[in-house]
C-alpha cells in the first residue's frame, strides 16, 4: 500500500509538473500574441488617421470645385469666370456630374470609359451608364444644388475619387486581415472581440463547441474578463473596441488532467481491492464449507459408537444413565445436522418462534450456572420463516457469549416483538459489555475477547442470520459493566 501510494503521488507530481510547464509556455504565448495585437492596432489606427485625412482633404476639394462652379454660372467677369474654370479644370481625380433640375445631362468630368464631351455625341449605351454613374453618386454623397438663374438650379453629383476607393479598400483588407489575426490567433486562445458596450460580440474565434453555444451571452464575456484584463483596441473610427481571451481549451484539460488521473487510479486501486477482498471471501466461504463439512463427517464415527453403548446401558438396566446420554448425542446429531448444512441452502418454514427459543432456554438453562437467571417474554403467536436447526445455533452462539461475559450472578433475557412484516428477537445480558468501536468489528472472523475463544461464533451467527435468513443482527445497545443487547429481525 505505501509502495502503491508512493507510485501515484509521485506520478501525479510529475504529470503536475509537465502540466503547469506547458501551461506556463502557453500563457507566455498569448502575452506574446497580445503584445503583436497593440502594436498592429496601432498601426492599423495610424493608417485610418491618414485615410481620414486624405478623405477629409477630397470633400474640401469637391466643396472648392462646387463653388468654382457655381461661381462661373454668376458670375459676368470674363477674368474670373477664367480664373473659376481653371478651378474646375484642376480636378482630375473626382468624378463628377452636372445636371440640370430636369435631371438632364448636362456635363461630367473624370468618369471611365466616357470622355469629356458635348451631350448631344454620346451614345446611347453612355447615356445609360451616366445615369448608372448618377445613382451611384447618390449612394455615396448627397448632390450639391448650384442655383445659377432665377429658380433654375444645377445639380452637382459627385463619388469618391479613384485613389480614394482604393486606399478605402486597402483600409477594408487591413482591418479584416487584422480581425482574422485576432481571432485566428497562433496562441489558440479562445477569443471574442466586442463593441464599446463590451456586451455586444463582434468576432469570435478559438471557441469549442461548448463554448460557441454560449457565444452572444455576457457570461463567456464576464468569465473571459475574470481571467484576463480585456485589450482596449482604438481603430481610429471613433469608437473603442474590446477583445477578451481566456486560457486555451488545452491548458484547461492540463490543469484538470492530474485530477482526473488520481480519479482513474483511485478507481482502479477500489475496483482491485474489490476484487481481492471477494476473492478472500470467497477463499473464507470454501474454508467455511470445507472445516463445516469435514467436521459433519468427523462427528458421525463416534455419534455411531455413542448410540450403541446407549443401547448397551439400556441391556444393563441402566436407564437412568442411557436417557441422560441419549439427550447429548441427540444434541450432537443436532449440532452434525447443523454443520452439514452450511454451504447448501438450508430449508425455511414457518414455525412459531417462541417455541423455539423456549426449547433453546431450557436446553442451555440446564447446562449452565444456577446463579444466571433467564427470562423470555414477548407473544407466544408469532411465526416466522426460519432453519429451525442453523436458528437453534445462534441463539446457543449468543447465549454461549452472554454467559462468558457475566460475572455471577446474572440475568439473560430473551424479548420477542413484531412490526408489520419484521419480528425483532432482543437478547440482553447483564455482562461486561462491549465498547463502541467494537460494535462492527466483533462480527468479524478471528476477532475475539477470550483468552481461549477462535472468534467464530458470532461470524458464524452473522452468516446465518443474513445469508441463510436474509435478515439482520446488530448490537442494539451496549454499555461497559453494565450489558449488552443484540437484536436479531426476520421476515415473517
Amino acid at each position: 500500500m505505501v509502495a502503491a501510494a508512493s507510485i501515484v503521488a509521485i506520478t501525479i507530481w510529475q504529470t503536475n509538473t509537465i502540466a503547469k510547464k506547458i501551461a506556463t509556455e502557453e500563457r507566455e504565448k498569448v502575452k506574446i500574441w497580445a503584445q503583436a495585437i497593440r502594436q498592429k492596432a496601432k498601426i492599423v489606427k495610424y493608417t485610418n488617421s491618414i485615410f481620414e485625412k486624405i478623405k477629409s482633404e477630397e470633400e474640401k476639394r469637391i466643396s472648392i470645385w462646387a463653388e468654382a462652379t457655381k461661381r462661373v454660372l454668376a458670375t459676368e467677369s470674363d477674368d474670373d469666370r477664367n480664373f473659376y474654370i481653371n478651378v474646375i479644370s484642376s480636378n482630375k481625380t473626382i468624378p463628377v456630374i452636372l445636371t440640370d433640375n430636369n435631371g438632364k445631362l448636362n456635363s461630367w468630368l473624370n468618369i471611365d470609359s466616357v470622355d469629356a464631351r458635348g451631350v448631344y455625341e454620346l451614345t446611347e449605351k453612355e447615356k445609360s451608364y451616366l445615369l448608372t454613374e448618377i445613382t451611384v453618386m447618390k449612394q455615396q454623397h448627397k448632390p450639391l444644388v448650384l442655383p445659377y438663374y432665377g429658380n433654375l438650379s444645377m445639380y452637382l453629383y459627385y463619388k469618391n475619387s479613384k485613389v480614394f476607393t482604393e486606399l478605402k479598400n486597402v483600409l477594408d483588407d487591413l482591418l479584416k486581415s487584422f480581425m482574422d489575426e485576432v481571432v485566428n490567433n497562433s496562441a489558440s486562445a479562445p477569443v471574442v472581440v466586442t463593441d464599446n458596450t463590451k456586451t455586444n460580440i463582434i468576432f469570435e474565434g478559438g471557441l469549442n463547441k461548448i463554448q460557441k453555444n454560449k457565444v452572444g451571452g455576457k457570461a463567456l464575456i464576464d468569465r473571459m474578463a475574470v481571467e484576463n484584463v480585456p485589450l482596449e483596441i482604438d481603430l481610429g473610427n471613433g469608437q473603442k473596441n474590446y477583445i477578451f481571451y481566456e486560457d486555451s481549451y488545452i491548458i484547461k484539460q492540463l490543469q484538470y488532467y492530474p485530477y482526473v488521473q488520481l480519479a482513474i487510479i483511485s478507481l482502479f486501486l477500489l475496483v482491485s481491492y474489490l476484487l481481492f477482498s471477494t476473492a478472500r471471501k470467497s477463499e473464507q466461504n470454501q474454508v467455511w464449507l470445507g472445516l463445516a463439512k469435514e467436521t459433519a463427517h468427523q462427528l458421525g464415527t463416534p455419534l455411531s459408537s455413542l448410540i450403541g453403548w446407549v443401547e448397551w446401558l439400556r441391556l444393563k438396566e441402566m436407564h437412568t444413565e442411557a436417557d441422560e446420554i441419549e439427550k447429548d448425542v441427540k444434541r450432537l446429531e443436532t449440532i452434525t445436522e447443523r454443520f452439514s448444512k452450511i454451504g447448501s441452502q438450508p430449508v425455511l418454514q414457518m414455525v412459531n418462534l417462541f417455541t423455539i427459543l423456549e426449547q433453546s432456554v431450557e436446553y442451555m438453562k440446564k447446562r449452565t450456572s444456577e446463579n444466571i437467571q433467564y427470562t423470555l417474554s414477548g407473544s407466544t403467536e408469532i411465526e416466522a420463516n426460519i432453519n429451525i436447526q442453523l436458528f437453534e445455533w445462534v441463539i446457543e452462539n449468543l447465549t454461549r457469549n452472554a454467559i462468558d461475559a457475566i460475572e455471577l450472578p446474572g440475568k439473560i433475557n430473551i424479548e420477542i416483538t413484531e412490526l408489520g412484516y419484521d419480528v425483532f428477537i432482543d437478547f440482553s445480558d447483564t455482562g461486561k459489555g462491549i465498547a463502541k468501536n467494537n460494535f462492527k468489528t466483533i462480527f468479524k472472523p478471528g476477532f475475539t475477547t477470550k483468552k481461549r475463544g477462535w472468534g467464530l461464533g458470532l461470524s458464524l451467527t452473522k452468516r446465518i442470520i443474513e445469508d441463510y435468513h436474509k435478515g439482520k443482527i446488530f448490537i442494539k445497545h451496549s454499555e461497559l459493566n453494565v450489558g449488552t443487547t443484540f437484536r436479531i429481525v426476520l421476515k415473517k
